[in-house]
């Protein structure tokens, strides 16, 4: 029997939908308060002519098509890791079927990870020249305001920040609804001053950027970094496929943003073409008089939506490093009962504000703000893409080889294009995204390169683990009552604290657990596959957890899975404890690493979130056995 649309399914669907529009478009859907404005400015100054106008709108329609449309929504949005998107996920995705260690893993990991380092700067621009841009509408009402915009920025902006430990459970109910109205407000704008201007819609007409590109290649090209500014945003629509699907994505797309960012961008072209001046700002001026203060306030709270949308991308790519070990441990609380991606990270949080607070300080307007913004969203769009063409690729033969290379490809050299185009704001402010970028790959890789050095000098002369076991039964040392476990890295050798605590307390428990959490390369291992359980003698026990890139580490919860495979093994939390090696770093004969990165890679152990915490085990439970590693 068909559904009607009244059948649960179809409510569901409506609901995601409804929370996509909130969470997902945000970002995109406030582009019209700066992009087309920045766009003429760069090609025509104050004084736009009928022929940018045209020129600038056929741009930027086409380029939302190409890269929205076309490349994200119905292309990369196949390639996803078990329903996730991002980054981080694609590059965990092309991995696969490739030699680890060989030279096109390396490559991807070395770009993925740059990407995802990218997505930082992006983060910290985007709620600086969001909030900015609505506030500048001040101004429109009477320059006298134009004192308060910084102030009433800076506010709204901590304001955010400090709501974000409390989680977006309660308010992301409100996101959807209020960026339909948004939504809903540009595309009766837009309709209104189209009626009063048609011929506008000629813009549609790809001629016209062509023509556009013929009588000023250069300016034409340049013009291209303001115009990207129209699709930031579109990157998140892949992010955030694991939360709502690709299908809620595209009908929310297809209906509703993409109709209505057309008709308000269009709108703004018939506006000029009727009032040149109007350039100083054509989206307020958009509205009548009497609504320029509503939409202010409609803009601020879009704005405010769009940056907490953001905000939480970044929580997520934090999580995701720490999993796949790109990142030191750090703490992340969850702030909803229901939904597992609604994730607060205090430290990045705090260091998200202190650096859109100086942003904001330093730039002073959206318009100083638009020169450095797009960068690093080109570059994460180039990343994709390429690392896209190894995924979709794969295992496509004949004819649909052809057509899937060569259709990424032309996106890839749209891609590059924007990027090449924004390669002159780099003196303007693109620098700055390229900085952040940078030191947080720095951080990255020298975290990631660190861990495997001391990995690998812990492993050296380790005993195999077996063998070990059999020769403590046949002479077992003193024995205590009690669970011990020994969390350790390696599932086949035998834990350093095991080897220090015989050593030094020279007793045993009655129960020995050797217990290995690792990290795959999904995003979500299924519950009954997350614990295997293997006994190595009469009481001592092996427990393997695995678990994906985006599942809580809880070493309480893997205890009720272990007791549900084996009931025998029960843990009974005052009788058991915890055995923890912790390392101290000192400096070897020949290091392993440069100075400047063993120094940095041991401030970041340092400030690392301690074991017990992030792995959720009682502290008052826990012994931790000290040991020098020379690096």
């Amino acid at each position: 029997m068909s559904s009607s649309p009244s059948t649960p399914a179809s409510h569901n669907q409506a609901g995601l939908v409804l929370a996509a529009i909130g969470v997902v478009f945000g970002d995109i859907g406030t582009s019209p308060l700066y992009a087309f404005k920045e766009s003429l400015l760069h090609a025509g100054g104050q004084a736009p002519t009928a022929e940018h106008i045209f020129g600038i709108l056929s741009l930027i329609f086409w380029s939302i098509m190409m890269v929205v449309s076309f490349k994200y929504l119905l292309a990369i949005m196949r390639a996803d890791n078990k329903g996730e998107g991002g980054i981080l996920a694609l590059m965990a995705l092309a991995q696969r079927g490739l030699a680890q260690g060989g030279y096109r893993a390396r490559l991807i990991v070395i770009v993925g990870i740059f990407g995802a380092a990218l997505f930082y700067g992006d983060g910290m621009i985007t709620p600086a020249i969001s909030v900015l841009s609505a506030f500048e509408g001040i101004s429109v009402i009477s320059h006298t305001f134009d004192a308060f915009i910084i102030p009433l920025t800076i506010a709204v902006l901590i304001g955010l920040f400090m709501l974000q430990k409390r989680g977006t459970a309660v308010v992301g109910k409100l996101f959807g609804p209020i960026i339909c109205v948004w939504f809903t407000t540009l595309a009766v704008l837009g309709v209104l001053s189209i009626l009063k201007t048609p011929e506008v819609l000629q813009a549609f007409n790809p001629v016209f950027a062509v023509r556009f590109f013929a009588a000023a290649p250069f300016l034409a090209f340049t013009t291209l970094g303001a115009v990207v500014l129209a699709v930031t945003g579109g990157e998140a629509l892949y992010a955030d496929m694991g939360h709502f699907g690709r299908s809620a994505i595209r009908k929310a797309w297809f209906f509703l943003a993409l109709p209505a960012l057309t008709l308000n961008y269009f709108g703004q072209g018939a506006l000029l073409l009727r009032t040149p001046e109007a350039i100083k700002n054509p989206f307020y001026l958009l509205a009548p008089e009497w609504a320029i203060v509503p939409m202010v306030v409609l803009a601020a709270c879009a704005t405010v939506i769009a940056s907490q949308a953001v905000i939480s991308g970044a929580f997520s790519v934090t999580n995701q490093a720490v999993h796949l070990g790109y990142c030191p441990r750090m703490a992340v609380r969850h702030t909803s009962e229901h939904e597992i991606g609604q994730i607060y990270v205090p430290q990045i949080n705090w260091f998200l504000l202190v650096a859109v607070i100086l942003l904001v300080l330093a730039f002073k307007s959206s318009g100083n703000l638009a020169s450095a913004y797009g960068f690093s969203v080109c570059a994460t769009m180039v990343i994709e893409t390429s690392i896209a063409l190894t995924v979709l690729g794969r295992g496509v033969k004949g004819a649909m080889r052809f057509l899937v290379y060569g259709a990424l490809g032309c996106f890839l050299l749209v891609d590059l294009t924007f990027l090449s185009a924004n390669m002159f704001k780099l003196v303007e402010g693109g620098w700055f995204p390229l900085l952040i970028g940078l030191v947080v790959f720095s951080l990255m890789m020298t975290w990631k390169r660190g861990r495997s050095i001391l990995y690998g000098k812990l492993r050296e002369g380790e005993l195999p683990l077996q063998g070990f076991v059999e020769s403590l039964e046949m002479a077992p040392p003193q024995r205590v009552e009690g669970v011990a476990i020994f969390m350790t890295g390696s599932a086949d050798s035998v834990p350093h604290a095991l080897l220090h605590n015989l050593k030094h307390n020279k007793v045993l428990h009655e129960q020995v657990v050797f217990m290995t959490v690792q990290t795959t390369d999904v995003p979500y291992v299924p519950h009954k596959e997350q614990v295997v359980v293997r006994k190595l003698g009469k009481t001592f026990y092996q427990v393997i957890a695995t678990l994906g890139f985006k599942d809580d580490v809880n070493v309480p919860s893997i205890q009720k899975q272990v007791t549900e495979l084996l009931p025998e093994l029960e843990f009974d939390m005052m009788n058991t404890s915890y055995f923890l090696s912790r390392e101290t770093l000192v400096q070897a004969s020949r290091p392993a690493m440069s100075m400047w990165r063993r120094h940095l890679f041991s401030m970041m152990s340092r400030n690392a979130m301690r074991a017990t915490d992030y792995f959720g085990i009682p502290p008052n439970r826990v012994v931790e056995m000290g040991m020098q590693i020379e690096m």
